[in-house]
């Protein structure tokens, strides 16, 4: 089916619908960085037009200018949503941008939409009631499932983690589901292909391993600056100093990762966890690795800017498992 993407960033959501056999007919965001590394992945691998990959500010554009699409996609930005952003507020205006979300999907009527945001999303603004809590339906999180519902759609919620399915990082996330209200179809979460092994697969033979940290990083030169060898293979000058906060953990190479993020530090620069070696941190590429990003994807930009780009995605794999689920023929 034909997928209008927002929020597009470097494109991981996108190569997970691709892959399950979709295909992006338009896509945007306002970062260019990230429009230059998706432009030239996605012309060159998938044969995109490069003038459906609009760089601007989707506020400014009008219904009109999108395509018509089956299904719409997007990451809508989760900086004033985060928990790990201490100074959250409701009012934050980057909380503000699900609304253009919705209206595009007012005004395009697709069947389906899908939308990703980080898992703290659920808990903004507090609990009205204990039943609430419970149920992780907190103030701000029941207004954008009723808006978004009001549009004309059959809403459903879950929280994914993308260690469950193959990614090298515990990464949980809100996905939030929408199926236009006359169209006779009910959505079903992918089931976990990854776990635990010493006690899923005693239930179920067909869970594998969580991938670890380890693993896809371990035939990566150990020098930080080695980009000659493979892109974007170059770190950032940042000490390592361990002291239990974010970005400043031991890594276990035995385990997936930590959660890859993209926003800064106190100092304005990325945070980024260390190299299990606690001798430097991690590379842009290995960042990239951890988020299932393929060795050719190559990201453009300053240093901050390519982890920025990788911290905000969405894994591939737990986008392609999620549309796989959405039949091409719906």
């Amino acid at each position: 089916m034909k997928v209008i993407s927002l929020f597009t960033g470097a494109g991981g959501m996108d190569i997970g619908f691709i892959e399950a056999g979709h295909t992006v007919v338009w896509a945007n965001d306002i970062d260019e960085d990230s429009l230059l590394s998706y432009k030239n992945y996605f012309s060159t691998k998938y044969g995109l037009d490069e003038s459906h990959i609009v760089v601007k500010d989707i506020k400014n554009v009008p219904i009109e200018d999108i395509p018509d699409g089956d299904i719409v996609i997007g990451g809508f930005p989760c900086q004033g949503f985060s928990i790990a952003n201490p100074y959250r507020k409701t009012e934050d205006s980057r909380n503000e941008l699900y609304l253009e979300l919705k209206r595009v999907i007012a005004g395009k009527t697709p069947k389906v939409f899908v939308a990703e945001n980080v898992a703290g999303l659920h808990s903004i603004g507090g609990y009205e009631t204990a039943e609430d809590k419970k149920n992780k339906l907190g103030r701000v999180f029941k207004v954008i499932l009723k808006e978004l519902g009001e549009v004309g759609y059959k809403v459903k919620w879950s929280i994914l983690d993308a260690k469950n399915y193959g990614v090298p990082q515990s990464r949980k996330r809100i996905v939030i589901v929408g199926v236009r209200n006359d169209i006779d179809y009910d959505f079903q979460y992918p089931i976990p292909t990854h776990g635990k092994t010493n006690s899923n697969t005693l239930f179920n033979k067909d869970i594998k391993p969580y991938v670890t940290l380890g693993e896809v990083i371990q035939d990566l030169p150990e020098e930080q600056d080695a980009s000659y060898k493979i892109p974007n293979h170059t770190g950032t000058s940042h000490k390592v100093r361990i002291n239990g906060y974010i970005g400043n953990r031991k890594t276990n190479p035995n385990q997936p990762s930590p959660t890859i993020v993209g926003r800064g530090g106190g100092t304005g620069g990325p945070v980024i966890i260390p190299h299990p070696n606690g001798k430097r941190r991690l590379t842009v590429r290995e960042c990239a690795r951890l988020q299932s990003f393929p060795d050719d994807f190559v990201f453009y930009g300053s240093n901050s800017s390519c982890y920025r780009q990788i911290g905000n995605a969405v894994p591939w794999l737990l986008a392609y498992n999620v549309a796989k689920n959405i039949p091409k023929d719906l």
